[in-house]
């Protein structure tokens, strides 16, 4: 029941603000001429269909750049884990290595 009241406050807060807006924005509506408010021709629309296209094409480079860049840089640090994951093995193993001389050595001296 609280959840509702919760989500019905939400929803009044934002057509309140939707409203306030459109009548902020009134006065520069009706500032406008007829020929700012007629639709656009098709060839207006293609031609800035083509200059959009060129930004585009430039975003779209500039996203697989960075896409393979960052590929990049995850496969060099998989590459420094793994080796920072042999070498602490490595080092555990020295370890254990250790201490089985420890024992050699007892036996030795119990021998005597």
């Amino acid at each position: 029941m609280s959840l509702e009241i919760i989500f019905l406050i939400i929803l009044l807060l934002g057509m309140a603000g939707m409203i306030f807006i459109i009548f902020r924005k009134l006065p520069v509506l009706s500032a406008l001429s007829e020929k700012e408010l007629a639709p656009v021709s098709v060839r207006e629309m293609v031609s800035d269909l083509g200059n959009s296209k060129k930004a585009l094409s430039l975003e779209m480079a500039l996203q697989k750049i960075l896409a393979k860049v960052r590929i990049l840089i995850l496969k060099s640090d998989n590459k420094t884990f793994n080796w920072l994951q042999s070498l602490r093995k490595k080092t555990q193993k020295n370890k254990f290595g250790e201490d089985d001389t420890y024992w050699k050595d007892v036996r030795n001296m119990t021998k005597k």
